[in-house]
Protein backbone atom coordinates (compact mmCIF):
# COMPACT_ATOMS: atom_id res chain seq x y z
CA UNK A 1 0.00 0.00 0.00
CA UNK A 2 1.37 3.42 -0.89
CA UNK A 3 1.78 6.16 1.66
CA UNK A 4 -1.01 8.17 0.06
CA UNK A 5 -3.45 5.33 0.65
CA UNK A 6 -2.24 4.30 4.10
CA UNK A 7 -4.39 5.32 7.04
CA UNK A 8 -2.73 7.57 9.64
CA UNK A 9 -1.79 5.89 12.93
CA UNK A 10 -4.27 6.23 15.78
CA UNK A 11 -2.94 8.45 18.55
CA UNK A 12 -2.87 7.48 22.21
CA UNK A 13 -5.24 10.32 22.95
CA UNK A 14 -7.76 8.97 20.45
CA UNK A 15 -7.50 5.48 21.93
CA UNK A 16 -8.01 6.81 25.45
CA UNK A 17 -10.98 8.91 24.38
CA UNK A 18 -12.58 5.90 22.71
CA UNK A 19 -11.92 3.74 25.77
CA UNK A 20 -13.57 6.32 28.04
CA UNK A 21 -16.63 6.47 25.80
CA UNK A 22 -16.93 2.68 25.83
CA UNK A 23 -16.66 2.45 29.61
CA UNK A 24 -19.26 5.20 29.93
CA UNK A 25 -21.53 3.49 27.42
CA UNK A 26 -21.37 0.09 29.08
CA UNK A 27 -22.05 1.58 32.51
CA UNK A 28 -24.93 3.62 31.08
CA UNK A 29 -26.47 0.53 29.45
CA UNK A 30 -26.54 -1.31 32.77
CA UNK A 31 -27.98 1.75 34.53
CA UNK A 32 -30.60 2.04 31.79
CA UNK A 33 -31.75 -1.54 32.30
CA UNK A 34 -32.05 -1.01 36.06
CA UNK A 35 -33.99 2.20 35.47
CA UNK A 36 -36.39 0.44 33.10
CA UNK A 37 -36.99 -2.37 35.58
CA UNK A 38 -37.74 0.17 38.31
CA UNK A 39 -40.07 2.16 36.05
CA UNK A 40 -42.29 -0.78 35.09
CA UNK A 41 -45.37 -1.58 37.17
CA UNK A 42 -45.10 -5.06 38.66
CA UNK A 43 -46.30 -7.67 37.88
CA UNK A 44 -45.71 -7.09 34.18
CA UNK A 45 -47.73 -8.74 31.42
CA UNK A 46 -45.82 -10.88 28.97
CA UNK A 47 -45.90 -8.54 25.96
CA UNK A 48 -44.34 -5.55 27.76
CA UNK A 49 -41.85 -7.83 29.50
CA UNK A 50 -40.95 -9.44 26.17
CA UNK A 51 -40.59 -6.12 24.32
CA UNK A 52 -38.58 -4.38 27.03
CA UNK A 53 -36.45 -7.48 27.56
CA UNK A 54 -35.52 -7.50 23.87
CA UNK A 55 -34.61 -3.83 24.09
CA UNK A 56 -32.42 -4.39 27.15
CA UNK A 57 -30.76 -7.35 25.43
CA UNK A 58 -29.99 -5.28 22.35
CA UNK A 59 -28.66 -2.32 24.33
CA UNK A 60 -26.30 -4.34 26.52
CA UNK A 61 -25.24 -6.56 23.61
CA UNK A 62 -24.35 -3.64 21.35
CA UNK A 63 -22.47 -1.56 23.91
CA UNK A 64 -20.93 -4.58 25.63
CA UNK A 65 -19.67 -6.20 22.43
CA UNK A 66 -18.42 -2.85 21.15
CA UNK A 67 -16.47 -2.25 24.36
CA UNK A 68 -15.04 -5.77 24.35
CA UNK A 69 -13.95 -5.53 20.71
CA UNK A 70 -12.52 -2.02 20.75
CA UNK A 71 -10.65 -2.49 24.04
CA UNK A 72 -9.27 -5.96 23.23
CA UNK A 73 -5.69 -6.60 22.14
CA UNK A 74 -5.02 -7.75 18.59
CA UNK A 75 -5.35 -11.48 17.96
CA UNK A 76 -7.77 -14.25 17.10
CA UNK A 77 -10.04 -13.31 19.98
CA UNK A 78 -10.39 -9.76 18.67
CA UNK A 79 -11.48 -11.08 15.29
CA UNK A 80 -14.26 -13.05 16.96
CA UNK A 81 -15.28 -10.00 18.98
CA UNK A 82 -15.48 -8.00 15.75
CA UNK A 83 -18.08 -10.46 14.44
CA UNK A 84 -20.09 -10.16 17.63
CA UNK A 85 -19.76 -6.37 17.62
CA UNK A 86 -21.14 -6.03 14.11
CA UNK A 87 -23.89 -8.61 14.69
CA UNK A 88 -24.97 -6.87 17.90
CA UNK A 89 -25.75 -3.68 15.96
CA UNK A 90 -28.51 -5.56 14.15
CA UNK A 91 -29.80 -6.90 17.47
CA UNK A 92 -29.86 -3.36 18.89
CA UNK A 93 -31.84 -2.03 15.92
CA UNK A 94 -34.49 -4.73 16.32
CA UNK A 95 -34.38 -4.47 20.10
CA UNK A 96 -35.12 -0.74 19.93
CA UNK A 97 -38.02 -1.33 17.57
CA UNK A 98 -39.58 -3.93 19.88
CA UNK A 99 -41.08 -1.67 22.58
CA UNK A 100 -41.87 1.09 20.06
CA UNK A 101 -43.74 -1.33 17.80
CA UNK A 102 -45.35 -3.61 20.37
CA UNK A 103 -46.12 -1.09 23.13
CA UNK A 104 -46.31 2.23 21.31
CA UNK A 105 -47.85 1.17 18.01
CA UNK A 106 -49.47 -2.13 18.94
CA UNK A 107 -51.99 -4.16 17.00
CA UNK A 108 -51.35 -5.62 13.58
CA UNK A 109 -49.09 -2.76 12.54
CA UNK A 110 -46.92 -3.18 15.63
CA UNK A 111 -46.45 -6.92 15.31
CA UNK A 112 -45.84 -6.62 11.56
CA UNK A 113 -43.14 -3.98 11.98
CA UNK A 114 -41.48 -5.91 14.80
CA UNK A 115 -41.52 -9.17 12.82
CA UNK A 116 -40.12 -7.53 9.68
CA UNK A 117 -37.30 -5.77 11.52
CA UNK A 118 -36.37 -8.83 13.54
CA UNK A 119 -36.30 -10.99 10.40
CA UNK A 120 -33.93 -8.52 8.76
CA UNK A 121 -31.85 -8.18 11.90
CA UNK A 122 -31.41 -11.92 12.37
CA UNK A 123 -30.43 -12.31 8.72
CA UNK A 124 -27.93 -9.47 9.02
CA UNK A 125 -26.51 -10.77 12.29
CA UNK A 126 -26.12 -14.23 10.80
CA UNK A 127 -24.24 -12.79 7.85
CA UNK A 128 -21.90 -10.90 10.16
CA UNK A 129 -21.27 -13.97 12.31
CA UNK A 130 -20.78 -16.56 9.59
CA UNK A 131 -19.55 -14.52 6.62
CA UNK A 132 -17.34 -11.87 8.26
CA UNK A 133 -15.62 -9.36 6.05
CA UNK A 134 -18.00 -9.88 3.13
CA UNK A 135 -20.54 -7.36 1.85
CA UNK A 136 -19.20 -4.62 4.15
CA UNK A 137 -20.76 -1.76 2.20
CA UNK A 138 -24.01 -3.65 1.83
CA UNK A 139 -24.05 -4.24 5.59
CA UNK A 140 -23.74 -0.51 6.30
CA UNK A 141 -26.63 0.13 3.91
CA UNK A 142 -28.61 -2.63 5.66
CA UNK A 143 -28.05 -0.99 9.06
CA UNK A 144 -29.44 2.29 7.73
CA UNK A 145 -32.35 0.77 5.82
CA UNK A 146 -33.40 -1.41 8.73
CA UNK A 147 -33.03 1.47 11.15
CA UNK A 148 -35.35 3.64 9.09
CA UNK A 149 -37.78 0.82 8.17
CA UNK A 150 -40.35 2.14 10.62
CA UNK A 151 -41.01 5.08 8.34
CA UNK A 152 -43.42 2.84 6.41
CA UNK A 153 -45.63 2.99 9.50
CA UNK A 154 -45.21 6.73 10.07
CA UNK A 155 -48.95 7.46 9.81
CA UNK A 156 -50.07 5.00 12.51
CA UNK A 157 -46.96 5.87 14.55
CA UNK A 158 -47.83 9.56 14.44
CA UNK A 159 -51.34 8.71 15.63
CA UNK A 160 -50.12 6.43 18.43
CA UNK A 161 -47.12 8.28 19.89
CA UNK A 162 -46.81 11.76 21.41
CA UNK A 163 -44.92 14.37 19.41
CA UNK A 164 -41.98 14.27 21.83
CA UNK A 165 -41.51 10.55 21.30
CA UNK A 166 -41.63 10.94 17.52
CA UNK A 167 -39.09 13.77 17.70
CA UNK A 168 -36.74 11.71 19.87
CA UNK A 169 -37.04 8.70 17.57
CA UNK A 170 -36.22 10.88 14.59
CA UNK A 171 -33.35 12.60 16.40
CA UNK A 172 -31.87 9.25 17.38
CA UNK A 173 -32.13 7.99 13.82
CA UNK A 174 -30.44 11.12 12.48
CA UNK A 175 -27.63 10.84 15.03
CA UNK A 176 -27.00 7.21 14.09
CA UNK A 177 -27.03 8.16 10.40
CA UNK A 178 -24.64 11.09 10.88
CA UNK A 179 -22.43 8.80 12.92
CA UNK A 180 -22.13 6.46 9.95
CA UNK A 181 -20.57 9.32 7.98
CA UNK A 182 -17.96 9.66 10.71
CA UNK A 183 -17.51 5.88 10.80
CA UNK A 184 -16.49 5.75 7.14
CA UNK A 185 -14.27 8.86 7.45
CA UNK A 186 -11.23 6.85 8.47
CA UNK A 187 -8.77 9.74 8.28
CA UNK A 188 -10.68 11.96 10.70
CA UNK A 189 -8.79 12.60 13.98
CA UNK A 190 -10.49 10.84 16.91
CA UNK A 191 -12.77 9.22 14.33
CA UNK A 192 -13.61 6.13 16.40
CA UNK A 193 -14.33 8.10 19.57
CA UNK A 194 -16.55 10.57 17.70
CA UNK A 195 -18.42 7.74 15.95
CA UNK A 196 -19.10 5.98 19.23
CA UNK A 197 -20.13 9.30 20.78
CA UNK A 198 -22.82 9.61 18.11
CA UNK A 199 -23.94 6.07 18.95
CA UNK A 200 -24.31 6.90 22.64
CA UNK A 201 -26.20 10.11 21.91
CA UNK A 202 -28.58 8.29 19.55
CA UNK A 203 -29.12 5.46 22.02
CA UNK A 204 -29.88 8.02 24.75
CA UNK A 205 -32.62 9.60 22.61
CA UNK A 206 -34.23 6.23 22.00
CA UNK A 207 -33.87 5.22 25.65
CA UNK A 208 -35.99 8.19 26.72
CA UNK A 209 -38.76 6.98 24.40
CA UNK A 210 -38.56 3.43 25.74
CA UNK A 211 -38.54 4.70 29.33
CA UNK A 212 -41.65 6.78 28.67
CA UNK A 213 -43.35 3.71 27.19
CA UNK A 214 -42.39 1.67 30.26
CA UNK A 215 -43.76 4.32 32.62
CA UNK A 216 -46.96 4.47 30.59
CA UNK A 217 -47.75 0.84 31.41
CA UNK A 218 -48.95 1.77 34.87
Amino acid sequence: MTKSLALPPVSRGALRADACIHVLGLAASIAACVTLAAAMPWPVEWVPAFALGLYALGLVAMLGCSAAYNLAAEGRGKRLLRRLDHAAIFVMIAGTYSPVALLGLGGGWGWSVAAFVWAGALAGAGLKLFAPGRFERAAIAAYLLLGWAGIVAIVPLAAALPGLDLALLGAGGLLYSLGVIVHVSRRMPYQNAIWHGFVLAAAACHFVVVLRLAKGLG
